[in-house]
């Protein structure tokens, strides 16, 4: 008996579990066609040979029918004999036991919200080319089940195991170390017997020029860094030294009697993103940047080569809107984000000199010369997919950059690391524990992401359209770990809950309490939540795509930044002493936070996406605009114009995301057209807030809350021209309106519901 009970539960792991039909690489340099949903009806022609795909019907007779339905029968008699047997011996040697609680106290989820589970009794396939099972026994269905299981998969010996394999000296995109380190992440995809893929790009990076040193000179002395600011003019200006503290526009405003145009600006390090300092300073007419880490701020990191990027936007500069596949036609364009002025990262020391040591001068000639080089570079995005059992064309997306200027450890090889572990846990999941994810998850390792996401926003260019309404998040595992104590996130306000109750289940990295109670929990949104920067790798995926998205870290509570991110002086040492000789034990709770969040969004029949959040984050917005344009009507300043246009416009939205809840709560969403249908309009939340009224190619952050550019409802609440606040409030007020019209069941409830 105990062989047949083995016979039959290895039957089961053998045919329940089916991955993408995806066409299979063994090598990581082949681009191949993204397809996320089965297609059993797709032909395929090797080597261009057809018939490899139309073959003629083989010959047979009465003889070989005969033949077949004899080999039929006995195969059903075998079989159906087989299947009697182990039934009757599972049933005898599994005991009774009372059903565990589906969900934690603190989950926001209807406790009926499990996954069905596939058995043996039934394997047919549904519209998605995925089992359509029922439950059986021994098959972890309860929250409570599976999150310890997932728990039990991360361990400290495995992270540092892990974390040697990462640890390189060098890891930057397109070198051999790159192309080293993308061939060990797609064979380990391939030995955990995943679907993979490889998507190639061929882009423009600015890297240093070998022969031609970029140039700081100051009183007759020359200054050269090794570090340099990537997508800076090139070029050769002198202007008078101007201190501008961390290049903000609050920053710039302060400087008083100081002639602006034609300086060269001094900025430290922080607050706002590289390439942001450096717009900001170009529209307030200098020539040219000069970067450096203030050893007040960043203590140890002031001495290191500081490396980055100063585009105003992500992905290759000069495809913007398209992705850069090889033999594609593109538009003769730029990004409208690379700046026209100098830009150059220096140490502090020659920081120091330029500053005059503690004097703090200003206002001296300094002459500034970047010679930076484009170079033509072929990237690679690797994929591995776990994929699901009942709605495997919907997944999360986890995703990590695999490049970094040198070692690169906080910035790039945590976040790998972490993905590779989290990917052999859900493998293992499926394959030892028979866990049934709901959606698929795909894992994503990026390339050139130290140029600013560049191979995260290609493919995003590439399939938007295939990855609409089917890419339910995005969760960014780059520099997860910073520190030990603190903590911080950037998200869509659609995760803000789910991130909540998260905190609640993750220990503290302190070893007392939760990771909510760690944060001072009566104001854990005030304490951890900060909004998303244009440098952040989920990005693109919210503000472009309108993907929700999330990034986190665990920090040192006095400081947001880690010390060396982004210099060279970024590695494991420095990481280990930043976490108190913590890193493994740390990073574990940092995959413990993304596993978890991932298992939410694939487990639950309804997706962990709550549309409530938005109701605090668009008023907001809406007032500061709205008191704005009163004020310019009010004084005559604005005609044409009427007020009620922003109140009507939130009203529709407000209510519909009332309605919309409303809905999900008096729907059994254990129905699975019902749950499919809910987590569709939930899905295209975040995509339509998207503006369609502004080029990609000038503006590719269209989101009129987290966007970047005039179209935004921030950038409208400062906008004093009235010919373009008429246009620019016009497109924003009816992209809320439309949103709000498609979270409505049905169109000819509209007018009266939005």
């Amino acid at each position: 008996m105990d062989r047949v009970k083995s016979t039959v539960n290895n039957m089961i792991k053998s045919v329940q579990y089916r991955r993408f039909p995806l066409q299979r690489d063994d090598e990581p340099d082949r681009h191949v066609e993204l397809k996320m949903a089965d297609d059993e009806d797709h032909t395929e022609v090797a080597n261009g040979d057809d018939s490899a795909v139309f073959r003629p019907p083989p010959p047979g007779g009465a003889g070989n029918k005969r033949f077949v339905f004899l080999l039929v029968l006995g195969f059903v008699v075998v079989f159906t004999t087989g299947y009697f047997l182990g039934s009757v011996t599972l049933k005898k040697s599994q005991p009774t036991c009372a059903e565990e609680s589906s969900m934690p106290a603190n989950d926001p989820t209807p406790a009926n919200n499990q996954t069905p589970t596939p058995t043996l009794e039934k394997k047919d396939e549904d519209e998605d080319g995925a089992p359509d099972v029922k439950p059986a026994r021994g098959i972890p269905t309860t929250w409570n089940e599976i999150s310890k299981i997932f728990d039990s998969k991360l361990t400290i010996k495995d992270f540092d195991a892990r974390f040697k394999n990462f640890d390189v000296t060098s890891r930057s995109a397109g070198g051999e170390d790159d192309i080293r380190l993308a061939r060990m992440i797609f064979n380990e995809f391939k030995a955990l017997d995943l679907e993979r893929w490889t998507d190639v790009h061929y882009v423009q990076l600015q890297k240093k020029d070998s022969t031609r040193p970029n140039v700081v000179t100051f009183q007759g002395q020359e200054h050269k860094s090794e570090g340099y600011l990537a997508y800076s003019a090139t070029g050769k200006v002198t202007g008078k030294l101007v201190l501008a503290e961390y290049g903000r526009r609050e920053d710039l405003d302060r400087i008083q009697n100081v002639e602006l145009k034609g300086s060269v600006m001094l900025i430290k390090v922080g607050k706002i993103s590289l390439a942001e300092k450096v717009a900001n300073a170009e529209a307030r007419g200098a020539s040219a940047v000069l970067v450096f880490n203030d050893r007040l701020d960043r203590n140890g990191g002031a001495s290191a080569a500081l490396y980055g990027h100063v585009h105003m936007g992500s992905g290759d500069p000069y495809t913007p809107g398209f992705p850069s596949f090889n033999h594609t036609q593109f538009p003769p364009t730029k990004s409208s984000g690379l700046p026209g002025i100098l830009a150059q990262s220096i140490t502090y020391s020659t920081a120091e000199i330029l500053r005059g040591g503690s004097n703090a001068r200003g206002g001296q000639n300094v002459t500034v010369e970047v010679n930076n080089v484009m170079v033509n570079t072929e990237i690679h995005n690797i994929f591995g997919v776990v994929k699901g059992f009942i709605d495997p064309d919907e997944y999360v997306v986890l995703g990590a950059q695999r490049n970094a200027w040198g070692n690169g450890f906080a910035q790039a090889a945590v976040g790998s690391s972490v993905l590779m572990e989290l990917a052999k846990a859900f493998r293992n999941m499926v394959e030892e524990d028979s866990f049934r994810p709901r959606r698929s998850i795909v894992f994503a390792s990026w390339g050139a992401g130290e140029y600013g996401s560049v191979g995260a926003t290609e493919f995003l260019e590439g399939y938007l359209t295939s990855i609409d309404r089917k890419l339910i998040a995005y969760i960014n595992l780059d520099g997860l770990v910073m520190g030990r104590g603190g903590f911080i996130a950037s998200s869509s306000p659609l995760l803000h809950t789910l991130l909540e109750s998260t905190m609640k289940e993750v220990n503290s990295p302190l070893g007392r309490g939760s990771l909510y109670d760690m944060v001072e929990k009566s104001d854990w949104e005030d304490n951890v939540l900060k909004p998303m920067a244009i440098d952040d790798a989920a990005y693109p995926f919210m503000a472009l795509a309108g993907i929700p998205s999330i990034s986190f870290h665990f920090t040192n509570p006095e400081l947001d930044e880690y010390t060396y991110y982004g210099t060279s002086m970024d590695n494991m040492d420095h990481l280990k002493y930043s976490t108190s000789q913590m890193l493994e034990a740390t990073t574990v709770l940092a995959a413990k936070v993304a596993g978890r969040m991932t298992l939410r969004l694939i487990h639950n029949h309804l997706v962990s996406l709550d549309v409530t959040r938005y109701r605090k984050a668009i008023p907001v917005a809406i007032s500061a605009l709205y008191m704005h344009v009163r004020r310019l009507i009010q004084n005559g300043q604005l005609k044409d114009v009427e007020s009620k246009w922003l109140s009507n416009a939130h009203g529709s939205f407000m209510r519909a995301t009332s309605n919309l809840n409303k809905a999900i709560m008096n729907t059994d969403v254990t129905e699975a057209k019902a749950a499919r249908f809910l987590n569709q309009k939930l899905m295209s939340v975040e995509r339509n807030l998207l503006s369609p009224y502004v080029s990609p190619v000038e503006t590719p952050f269209r989101h009129i809350l987290m966007g970047q550019g005039k179209h935004t409802l921030a950038a409208l609440a400062e906008n004093t021209d009235p010919r373009e606040l008429h246009t620019q409030l016009a497109f924003a007020t009816w992209t809320l309106k439309m949103c709000a019209n498609a979270m409505i069941d049905d169109i000819w409830k509209n007018d009266n519901e939005v």
